[in-house]
């Protein structure tokens, strides 16, 4: 997240501890009672709508753990709270960019592999990509993955745009197409370093790029688009999308799928598109980890090496369609899911892919300050 943000589980859901908050548990309250007096309790924090349906359930049967489940919707949210410490989670889900500056901070325990027999399952090459943020893959593994691109609404589109290309970033950056786009509605994520990975591309600049002036001319590009951005958020744009309240979206692959798949189910004639736009864009994974004061470190270990069983893998990818990074769980996953190419990218397609890395302190600040004189248009 790498976003990412999800709706159907349980939306309204406290993000204090779960263990003494009111989180929500998936065990009957007789089964997680006996749970919590034997101390096989698993708090997970996860971005919303994140998981099969069956997937707790089901591991709390296999071990009578009880799991508590607390949702985020923002990368900064997550981190605010492990950076302050006594979280009390035992699993969280931070993309891959802001887990690296979190490993570098101590956040995190350092796996022991010996507990997790199931990581023979993992895809070798993304996990290559990866120790990128954490070498030798010490402190994490990837949950899902996908990128971040561009979800419109064909019909709305093409009628005010007819003849021009759009496989490209200028729909949304571009101040002469979004002043078009306004009157159908803009979407942008409520993500401030994705967002400048994305002006970075549009500008044909390293996505990575650490330099202030880069930074002065991508805060130019967003404050001259933003009277024509209608929403700023990273949840409500699959819905709108979806309803055609919104006509062009910044958005994560799966989230973004799954506005198509409403809109289809809707039948009300909307057709959505999703683009990786041909200047490039961001290639996200979202990690599972245990944070270094993990109260369940036990349970936490015990649900990650559950999650890499090929089949449990294969639903959550089947539900969610997201891409996973577990190769023993590909055969298990549908057509339809592995051979569409929104999903998993085409080899040229791939081309225009980059890891995001972590900003450096200052650059984290600066854009910060810009972000929130984006979103408040001052």
């Amino acid at each position: 997240m790498w976003s990412v943000v999800r709706s159907a589980l349980t939306v309204a859901c406290s993000l204090l501890i779960l263990a003494g908050c009111g989180g929500k548990s998936s065990a009957g309250k007789g089964e997680g009672d006996a749970a919590a007096k034997s101390g096989k309790v698993l708090n997970l924090y996860i971005w919303s709508d994140y998981l099969a349906a069956n997937t707790l359930p089901d591991f709390e049967k296999q071990t009578g753990i009880k799991v508590n489940v607390a949702y985020f919707d923002t990368n900064e949210t997550l981190e605010t709270k492990l950076l302050a410490g006594s979280s009390g989670y035992d699993v969280v889900l931070p993309t891959a960019s802001y887990f690296e500056r979190q490993i570098k901070a101590g956040v995190y325990q350092s796996f022991d592999k010996s507990k997790l027999p199931n990581l023979k399952n993992m895809d070798p090459q993304l996990m290559l990509l990866v120790a990128m943020h954490d070498p030798n893959n010490a402190h994490g593994l990837i949950y899902l993955w996908g990128t971040n691109g561009i979800g419109y609404n064909e019909k709305m589109v093409k009628s005010i745009l007819p003849n021009e290309p759009l496989d490209t970033w200028k729909l949304v950056f571009d101040p002469v197409y979004a002043s078009k786009l306004a009157k159908c509605g803009i979407s942008v994520l409520d993500s401030p370093a994705e967002v400048f990975r994305a002006v970075y591309n549009y500008l044909g600049k390293d996505p990575n790029s650490q330099k202030p002036e880069d930074l002065v001319v991508a805060e130019d590009v967003l404050m001259k688009i933003r009277p024509y951005i209608r929403n700023i958020n990273s949840s409500e744009y699959i819905e709108a999308l979806a309803n055609g309240d919104v006509c062009v979206s910044v958005g994560y692959s799966g989230d973004v799928l799954q506005s198509r798949d409403r809109a289809r189910e809707a039948n009300k004639g909307i057709e959505i598109k999703y683009i990786v736009p041909k200047e490039g864009t961001i290639l996200w994974f979202d990690m599972l980890a245990i944070p270094k004061d993990a109260p369940h470190p036990d349970s936490a270990y015990a649900f990650i090496n559950y999650l890499m069983q090929p089949e449990v893998m294969a639903s959550i990818s089947n539900f969610k369609r997201f891409a996973n990074a577990n190769a023993a769980a590909l055969p298990l996953v549908d057509k339809s899911v592995t051979g569409d190419p929104v999903i998993y990218p085409t080899p040229e397609e791939r081309k225009r892919l980059s890891v995001q890395l972590a900003d450096s302190i200052d650059q984290t600040r600066a854009i910060t300050r810009i972000w929130q004189r984006f979103k408040t248009g001052r």
